[in-house]
């Protein structure tokens, strides 16, 4: 993998020479006399790491860094020759990632870019490490749905942007008909299965603002925001047929129904009462035979 490195000196005889001895050392490098020049590049260029003089004509390297930590993902070295005058402590001060001294030795000049780049990939391998447990920490294990945990907080986010705007916000509450007669006539895995592929479906169906969440066992919950309750009875009829396909790996597809209950947010309701509204709607699907579709509005 190419790495991009940046070269920023007025002066044309060392900028030249460090780009040489960079390209000796297999690093795609770059060279420009200003900063100005250099942030034109940027705006078209991704660079992994930067190395700038301090002493520039026009916006200095130290300006340039902290420019650049504003507003690109760039490591920066600064490169100076008046020790006197500027101090490791500013540089760092402004977002610089490594201080050197002029003149530069080559040697010293790779490994630390080397460390500069070894840091930046540990900090990028640690984002994403975050970001992935961030991500386990909201999602069923089994189904690849958002798990309860998380559907109370986006349910109070959206309710209250609901009601701050005037915007209509449904609910449907999904369950699974006759799950424990399957689970205990086909197994436990088989059942994991059918829950697997329910979740599939019901994603299937859903717009890119919609979302949709394991709510516990057999049950599922879609958020629809922007979605008055007709709207959303169109939505969970659509679910409720795409569960009736054939389940091809699934030894009996006519046992595999679903009720889903339908309500439209009503201002000032409280999450709990809500989503009792919702399961309530859903009972009534249930009481009306299974494999059907209900809303309840008060």
């Amino acid at each position: 993998m190419a790495i991009y490195v940046l070269v920023v000196d007025d002066d044309e005889a060392i900028r030249n020479s460090i780009q040489e001895f960079l390209t000796i050392c297999d690093y795609t490098a770059f060279a420009f006399p200003s900063a100005e020049e250099a942030i034109d590049f940027l705006k078209n260029h991704h660079v992994d790491v930067i190395l700038t003089d301090i002493r520039l004509n026009g916006m200095n390297g130290l300006e340039l860094t902290q420019y650049i930590k504003d507003n690109y993902d760039s490591d920066i070295i600064v490169m100076t020759g008046y020790a006197a005058d500027y101090s490791y402590e500013e540089a760092i001060n402004r977002g610089a990632d490594d201080f050197v001294f002029k003149p530069v030795k080559f040697e010293e000049l790779n490994l630390r870019l080397k460390r500069v780049l070894k840091k930046r990939e540990l900090t990028r391998e640690s984002t994403r490490m975050i970001e992935k447990l961030k991500k386990l920490a909201i999602t069923d294990d089994l189904t690849k749905l958002y798990n309860s945990r998380y559907f109370y907080q986006q349910i109070e986010s959206e309710m209250n942007r609901s009601q701050r705007y005037g915007r209509p916000l449904s609910l449907l509450l999904i369950d699974v008909d006759r799950f424990k007669y399957f689970n205990d006539t086909y197994g436990h895995l088989e059942g994991n299965r059918v829950l697997f592929e329910i979740a599939k479906r019901i994603t299937s169906c859903l717009r890119t603002m919609d979302t949709a969440y394991r709510f516990g066992g057999e049950e599922f919950t879609v958020i629809l925001p922007e979605t008055t309750c007709e709207a959303a009875l169109i939505v969970a009829r659509r679910i409720n047929q795409a569960v009736k396909k054939d389940f091809n790996h699934i030894s009996d597809p006519r046992k595999i129904t679903v009720s889903i209950g339908v309500s439209e947010y009503l201002s000032g309701e409280t999450i709990t009462d809500f989503v009792k509204r919702t399961d309530k709607a859903m009972y009534l699907a249930k009481e009306s035979g299974r494999d059907h579709v209900s809303s309840l509005t008060v």
